[in-house]
């Protein structure tokens, strides 16, 4: 998938498959929307183009290319094409133990990055969260006394 270039933002289409599958296996959708569903993929693409410095995006995209790499050696199929219990299993697999192999930083960059993207998302914080942005009522033409001061002179 390295080398291919972007075709949205900040990452390949094969690459912003591997975060959608990653997204909703970290976050998925339940009685709540997924992590997908709220378009948390979609932040992720804006980070890797706008935010990260070409050294830091070609650092993560390697990261991403490790891990289908490894799950094609441990199943013969690429991250997304494993099914939910293996996917569990595998993100299992890159959370246990100390984070200090390049795949397993990325791993937690990216999880970093989902996970803010999601609760900072519209629809989590309005229908999941309940977070008022605005409390109270805005009151744009509210009434105001002008004080003036006296002159001397």
């Amino acid at each position: 998938a390295s080398g291919v270039p972007p075709t949205s933002g900040g990452l390949t289409d094969a690459h912003m498959l591997l975060v959608r599958a990653i997204a909703d296996t970290i976050i998925p959708r339940t009685e709540t929307p997924g992590a997908t569903d709220v378009g948390v993929h979609r932040f992720v693409d804006v980070v890797f183009a706008e935010y990260l410095t070409d050294e830091e995006r070609a650092r993560a995209v390697a990261g991403l290319d490790a891990i289908d790499e490894r799950a094609m050696r441990e199943s013969t199929v690429v991250f997304a094409d494993l099914g939910d219990e293996a996917r569990g299993r595998f993100i299992e697999t890159l959370e246990a133990g100390p984070r200090d192999s390049d795949v397993k930083r990325v791993y937690w960059q990216l999880k970093g990055l989902i996970v803010r993207g999601y609760f900072t998302s519209e629809p989590v914080m309005k229908n999941v969260l309940k977070h008022v942005v605005m409390p109270g009522r805005f009151e744009g033409a509210a009434p105001m006394a002008i004080a003036r001061a006296k002159r001397h002179g």
